[in-house]
């Protein structure tokens, strides 16, 4: 089975792959680097399904993930190795300083762009086809689903298995696919045949370990359920239920009140922003093998490197002479990493459209740096989910621009069902034009040291010479 008919497209991983290599062939990521064809036919398409009725939209949401699911029988067809091949080869080709492999998360890609060097991710998302499982009955898809992740675990003897079942935030999707995130806890071949003619001699193999973890059921060898996900809701309130949770499913007409998941029985690495740390003794051997230095960059959440990495673009931005004063905000996929280096931007990433994630950035912007321009663009998921900052709670942030505030390729009246703005978000950007384009990639060793004097203390880079 080809890899891109295997792992979704509309994931965090997929999105950051792509972006992150069209900017390292020098390139930006129109319609979120889809490629050709979603570059023709979203900017026809997805304004018309914005105008739809809510509820149509909606179905078009589900319809378009569950194309790219994968069908039960098919999965033991899906070959891990063969994905590695996939996404090494996204890259250009010659030798670099460093690598980095690991962790999901926009800041670290957009850490990646400004030092040119490529990354790998340890996970992926495989949309398994199903027949109609309730969104509110987690129990039933742990049941229902046993055989297909034996399948996929069969044939791939190395990975670990995150059945992750959120039914909050991937309400839509999850009606007719589950969410089969894999992660690598051996190297992959392809993985190591890439740090062998990628990295200079001497170089370094980043790791980033994002450190979030969530409460977990084991359900067989190498794999676990995970009821919930990173968002607007806790762990605790998926497990126990609580007003949150029975206002939102009264609202979306469930039967439920609250969800009657299976009890986790351990703690395991989230399953898509989470660090298997089983992949470290590869990576260490390998290192030691070939003479590079093995360095993990550790922080406690997905977006907690966010505003160190605002810190350093903006230093190297007045090294540079150039004014550090355009702030743009990510979110979840929707992000360009190459646009903000062509046009002077300060970029900061957000993990989702929370009320959470809205109050982290406004703690940044509140701990001292001041932009004259803020362009803010927000994921549209399909669902009122519990926890979404509501539009005019992001109109304070926009508040805080000293000259302009403007939301980027977002369309307020119909958000969080703006579909379109996976398309707007892009050209409405690379029409703003650059005020500064700015020199990159900056040196491997400006960046290194620039990560080891960072002040926060969620976040950590340790050098290590083994696992």
């Amino acid at each position: 089975m080809r890899p891109q008919q295997a792992v979704a497209a509309f994931d965090s991983a997929s999105a950051m792959l792509r972006v992150l290599s069209r900017h390292l062939h020098g390139d930006s990521s129109p319609t979120l680097g889809l490629g050709p064809t979603a570059r023709l036919a979203g900017p026809v398409l997805l304004p018309w399904v914005n105008r739809l009725p809510a509820a149509l939209r909606e179905r078009a949401y589900a319809w378009s993930g569950q194309l790219e699911a994968v069908g039960q029988d098919r999965l033991g067809h899906v070959d891990m190795e063969d994905v590695a091949r996939w996404v090494a080869g996204h890259y250009p080709r010659g030798r670099g300083p460093a690598v980095m492999i690991g962790s999901t998360s926009g800041a670290s890609i957009h850490l990646a762009a400004l030092a040119g060097v490529p990354w790998l991710p340890q996970t992926v998302l495989v949309p398994v086809r199903h027949r109609g499982l309730h969104p509110d009955e987690p129990r039933a898809a742990v049941g229902g689903l046993a055989s297909a992740r034996a399948a996929i675990l069969t044939a791939n003897p190395t990975v670990g298995l995150h059945h992750m079942h959120d039914a909050n935030q991937d309400r839509l999707m999850i009606r007719r696919m589950a969410y089969f995130r894999l992660k690598y806890r051996r190297l992959p071949a392809a993985y190591a045949d890439f740090l062998r003619a990628r990295l200079q001699p001497g170089g370094t193999v980043l790791v980033a370990d994002c450190g979030q973890r969530w409460p977990t059921t084991a359900t067989g060898e190498r794999q676990v359920f995970q009821h919930g996900a990173v968002g607007g809701l806790t762990a605790e309130e998926y497990a126990e239920g609580g007003p949150r949770v029975a206002r939102f499913l009264a609202q979306q007409g469930s039967p439920c009140s609250r969800w009657d998941a299976p009890p986790p029985d351990t703690s395991s690495p989230e399953a898509e922003w989470g660090f298997d740390p089983a992949l470290l003794p590869d990576l260490a051997r390998l290192c030691e093998q070939e003479g590079w230095r093995l360095e993990r960059l550790r922080f406690e959440h997905p977006d907690t490197l966010s505003a160190p990495v605002a810190r350093i673009y903006r230093d190297w931005f007045a090294e540079r002479g150039i004014a550090p004063d355009r702030l743009l905000v990510g979110c979840f996929a929707l992000l360009d990493v190459h646009l903000p280096l062509r046009q002077g931007r300060v970029p900061y990433w957000t993990t989702f459209g929370t009320r959470s994630a809205r109050d982290t950035l406004l703690d940044h912007l509140a701990d001292g740096p001041d932009y004259d321009e803020i362009d803010l663009g927000l994921f549209s998921h399909g669902t009122c989910s519990a926890g979404l900052a509501n539009i005019e709670d992001w109109d304070e942030v926009l508040r805080l621009a000293r000259h302009r505030g403007d939301y980027c390729g977002v369309d307020r009246d119909v958000y969080p069902q703006d579909f379109a703005s996976n398309v707007r978000f892009h050209a409405q950007l690379a029409a703003r034009g650059p005020a500064a384009p700015v020199p990159h990639p900056a040196p491997w060793e400006w960046v290194r040291r620039s990560l080891q004097q960072l002040p926060d203390p969620a976040v950590t880079y340790l050098v290590e010479d083994s696992a």
